[in-house]
């Protein structure tokens, strides 16, 4: 699944008339490139979730055929279901199987086929070192591969993981975030993770967003002559 209903309030202008998940990054809109790894990755059906100029995303995406996967949506009313809320409503197209979700406006070389397809835990959470704009982090994670809100070295979640439909299926539909059932679920013991220590951002505002292009553009080199 694919999370891309949000405003994205702290990207104003931009997203008063494109929504974030279709900002561009080297020619290519940001869940391009997340269908583009999650096709490289195996996954053969994708389910996104839309409600701010969410019939721009299905337009531009439409069934996935140019990414070589079968796409869904599930569309949210207007102001979305948050985090948790859009995953709960969408669990009848995820079906009965562990799912993996990334956020919508993230960008990261975090290898995509490492997540787990089978799950003994609630969820399984890729963390990162903590950016600017996270000092504290969300999480810890032990030496056994468990995260925890405990003590230890904090880290963030980010926004990529494998998901066991268990974690919210009792939930009530509606409006509600992710983050109190990943806290819930660690402090069972119901949450283990993977630190990636390599390219991560989350593209929260224009600034943001004009750092990564300048950084894809630097990593692409000089155009041939």
């Amino acid at each position: 699944m694919i999370l891309a209903a949000g405003r994205g309030e702290r990207m104003r202008p931009l997203t008063d008339t494109t929504p974030k998940p279709l900002l561009e990054v080297a020619g290519m809109p940001l869940i391009g490139w997340q269908l583009q790894r999650l096709s490289a990755a195996g996954v053969e059906t994708v389910v996104i979730n839309t409600a701010w100029l969410g019939e721009q995303i299905e337009t531009a995406v439409g069934d996935g055929r140019a990414w070589g996967v079968r796409v869904h949506y599930s569309r949210e009313p207007e102001g979305a279901l948050d985090t948790g809320g859009g995953i709960r409503q969408a669990l009848p197209l995820l079906g009965d199987s562990p799912f993996w979700v990334v956020n919508g406006d993230v960008w990261s070389d975090y290898p995509l086929q490492r997540l787990p397809r089978s799950l003994s835990v609630a969820a399984h959470l890729v963390l990162v070192d903590n950016p600017a704009h996270n000092p504290d982090g969300d999480f810890a994670l032990d030496g056994q591969g468990r995260v925890t809100t405990g003590s230890g070295q904090r880290l963030t979640f980010a926004g990529i993981g494998a998901f066991h439909p268990r974690l919210l299926r009792d939930c009530r539909r509606g409006c509600f975030p992710l983050a109190p059932l990943l806290r819930s679920a660690a402090q069972r013991g119901e949450l283990t993770g993977t630190y990636w220590p390599g390219i991560w951002s989350d593209i929260g505002t224009p600034e943001r967003l004009e750092q990564l292009r300048r950084q894809v553009l630097a990593e692409a080199g000089p155009a041939p002559e």
